[in-house]
């Protein structure tokens, strides 16, 4: 069974992090979903200039 939810390592500054923490819990949120609600804004204003993004499914 594929799991829905992937698991990403992420590396940054920790000075940066700290502040988006701080971002985060202002938001109510968690910093993963605070990440999530970014990529999914940040995925919406690309495809409304360059149009709808089409994956077509791989399975490994």
């Amino acid at each position: 069974m594929e799991e829905k939810l992937l698991r990403y390592t992420l590396r940054m500054d920790r000075y940066l992090f700290q502040k988006f923490r701080y971002v985060a819990e202002y938001e109510g949120r968690s910093a993963n979903r605070e990440i999530e609600q970014m990529l999914k804004k940040r995925i919406e204003e690309f495809e409304k200039e360059h149009g709808e993004i089409i994956l077509s499914e791989k399975k490994q």
